[in-house]
């Protein structure tokens, strides 16, 4: 698997922890914050069950998500020191091969 995809699904499982934390954007939080933010989280929940949440919170309350998505990608990137190179489904694997569709 490229060094790119790697890193793009590692910044996505890092976005979906802080997304699922309980850290609050109002609180400003140092790029130490977030990184210890994002630690607990995966510890707790696991990548899996931290895109699990994400899910649900986008199925009921996609307008508020949205919001805090965009700002778990860019604390991401600033805690972590990586450019801003979010898309839709960046570090996602897309849609599924025409083989497998169903």
């Amino acid at each position: 698997m490229p060094a790119t995809r790697n890193h793009s699904r590692l910044c996505a499982a890092r976005a979906d922890a802080l997304f699922v934390s309980a850290l609050q954007r109002s609180e400003q939080p140092s790029a130490r914050h977030v990184r210890q933010a994002i630690a607990t989280t995966l510890r707790r929940f696991g990548d899996r069950g931290c895109t699990e949440q994400v899910a649900q919170e986008f199925g009921e309350h996609p307008e508020l998500a949205v919001a805090r998505m965009r700002w778990a990608r860019r604390a991401v990137a600033a805690a972590y020191g990586g450019p801003m190179s979010w898309q839709p489904g960046a570090g996602r694997d897309g849609p599924p091969p025409a083989d497998r569709a169903a």
